[in-house]
């Protein structure tokens, strides 16, 4: 479990929807705040380590920039899934790769900028994986916006 103080927990609910885009954003986050741009960097630089932020950027419409998108899960044995994980991860096309109970339990977000190369990166995980997949690509996007509420 993650230590959080009432800090950590407006800096969380801050940048969920409204991370200041501007040259200088961890000022901006301090001011609102009130602590120091250093503090605010070293608190999200732990929380990141200990896995309270995943990353910070843009969630990018691909449709709108051109790129075509899949969504995969693959049918991995437990003892490999580390292993696979790390591969898939090795594609900077991927933006999500998490583990789920079930079956098909390695399940990832893949986007292109074509269907050639989303085909090709589907193969070479095919040949190097060696496990069951599903592609399951986009047929329609429903967009939800999620915001967690820290307390």
């Amino acid at each position: 479990m993650i230590q959080l103080d009432k800090i950590d927990k407006k800096l969380l609910n801050l940048i969920q929807l409204d991370f200041p885009l501007d040259i200088y954003p961890f000022r901006i986050l301090a001011d609102k705040v009130g602590i120091s741009e250093d503090e605010v960097i070293k608190r999200m630089q732990r929380l990141k380590e200990e896995g309270a932020i995943r990353r910070i950027g843009p969630i990018i419409n691909s449709r709108n920039t051109g790129l075509v998108g899949t969504l995969v899960a693959l049918k991995v044995p437990e003892d490999r899934t580390e292993q696979i994980a790390e591969l898939i991860n090795s594609y900077p096309e991927v933006s999500h790769n998490y583990l789920r109970p079930g079956d098909y339990n390695l399940w990832f977000t893949l986007s292109a900028p074509n269907s050639e190369r989303l085909q090709e990166i589907l193969e070479e995980l095919r040949q190097e994986a060696q496990c069951p997949m599903m592609d399951l690509p986009t047929i329609q996007l429903f967009k939800i916006g999620v915001k967690f509420k820290i307390k």
